[in-house]
């Protein structure tokens, strides 16, 4: 063995589990495995978990907050103004250091698979050909999947169709929409029939951003299914953030969510966005906006978490911390019970993987040895910690480190130091 990690817990509840590695991969997981390895690594009990996966993301933005000026409202819409205004300023070689920058944070964060929507309303298709580039660069230790988005409208810009033609026959992965942005709600349904069939005839995977609105009357996840179950898209197609879904009345949506599982459509909610963006237009009550998690889920519909945005224009704030989107997702959908806080860490981890389609993901012998040791004892603690990454592992090799988390105390008659941990005993 090339890599023994001695005394982990393990995502599915198991402790005092032993993983051994070899040649890059999961070689043996069982407890006191009788090999040894190159390498011994002690994880005391802490839980050792597959990589955070993102699965919505905007990696042509990132890092971009305040060019050429702050979202000073907040909403989507001036969000998406500004991102117009600062599109014509923007150098391959500036695209390229945010985004390698957000790399190294998402590494040491142990994210190291990112899907993320590439801009393509532009006709010099600048931001592709950068995340192509960056793609190739950090192919050695994060998996970056790229999503052609017509931000502007796949029908309402003009070129748009082509571009993202143009951006697939590049080596862009996935194809992408816009339909509620369209200009009409015909024009928003024509868009999902066109592109559907445009990947359907190619064999691609769909992620559309979807009904992120909080008009209950946006229904484009109802056409974006049904297209999938026609076509014979089962399995490969999401749907992201579906807010509109929030102010649906409940007998719709008791219709949709079997539509949805019969299609074979994973939803995709952006809890830190979501909750930031949508409501805008509302006094009080205001509504919260997130797509329904729950619902989604005890209707056997996948569902995964995306960060969205980091300091961007529509999202100031951010640092690539999948435990704070699943913290944000958990605490919106008031998914408290100890499983629906522990299928909010799936959210960001082994579903957003399966929606994906990342090869060799998990911790079953023949799995990838990539790796993530996090300074708790289980996912829901993990997740109320946004735990420290005492070490991120990609293919047996050690990327990042970190100490464990805690403080020095200079309080009378206390111990001298804190641990944020409730370890047993």
């Amino acid at each position: 063995m090339d890599v023994v990690i001695r005394n982990a817990s393990l995502p599915d509840g198991r402790r005092d589990i032993d993983i051994a590695i070899a040649d890059g991969r999961i070689a043996a997981v069982g407890p006191a495995l009788a090999v040894r390895g190159g390498e011994e690594i002690d994880a005391a009990g802490d839980l050792v978990t597959p990589p955070f996966v993102d699965a919505h993301f905007h990696m042509d933005a990132t890092l971009s907050y305040g060019l050429p000026r702050v979202n000073e409202s907040g909403t989507l819409l001036e969000g998406i103004a500004l991102w117009g205004e600062l599109k014509p300023q923007l150098t391959q070689d500036a695209l390229i250091e945010r985004a390698l920058r957000y790399c190294d944070w998402a590494v040491a964060r142990g994210l190291l698979a990112v899907r993320s929507h590439v801009d393509i309303c532009d006709t010099r298709l600048l931001a592709v050909e950068a995340l192509l580039d960056v793609k190739r660069r950090v192919a050695p230790y994060l998996d970056l999947q790229l999503v052609a988005f017509p931000q502007d409208g796949v029908l309402r810009s003009a070129g748009a169709l082509a571009n993202l033609q143009r951006a697939i026959a590049m080596g862009v992965d996935v194809v992408g929409g816009i339909p509620h942005f369209e200009r009409s709600m015909a024009e928003g349904a024509e868009s999902v029939r066109i592109l559907c069939e445009f990947a359907a005839e190619r064999g691609l995977m769909v992620d559309m951003h979807c009904d992120e609105s909080d008009d209950p009357l946006s229904r484009h996840i109802e056409t974006l299914a049904f297209h999938s179950q026609r076509l014979g898209m089962q399995g490969r197609v999401a749907g992201s953030h579906l807010t509109s879904m929030h102010s649906m009345d409940n007998y719709y949506v008791s219709k949709l969510l079997p539509l949805m599982r019969e299609a074979g459509v994973a939803a995709i909610a952006n809890p830190l966005i979501n909750i930031t963006l949508q409501g805008r237009h509302d006094h009080y009550p205001k509504r919260r906006g997130m797509t329904r998690v729950p619902e989604l889920l005890a209707a056997g519909i996948d569902v995964a978490f995306g960060h969205d945005c980091v300091m961007d224009p529509w999202y100031s704030l951010g640092s690539g911390d999948m435990l704070e989107v699943a913290h944000m997702g958990l605490h919106v959908a008031q998914m408290t019970g100890r499983q629906a806080m522990h299928d909010c860490f799936l959210a960001v981890t082994a579903t957003p993987a399966r929606i994906l389609g990342l090869d060799g993901y998990g911790l079953a012998p023949g799995c990838h040895a990539d790796l993530v040791i996090l300074d708790a004892g289980d996912s829901v603690e993990a997740i109320r910690l946004r735990a420290a990454r005492r070490l991120v592992m990609r293919r047996g090799r050690v990327l990042s480190e970190a100490p464990r988390a805690g403080a020095s105390l200079r309080l009378p008659g206390r111990p001298a130091s804190v641990d944020f941990r409730l370890r047993p005993g």
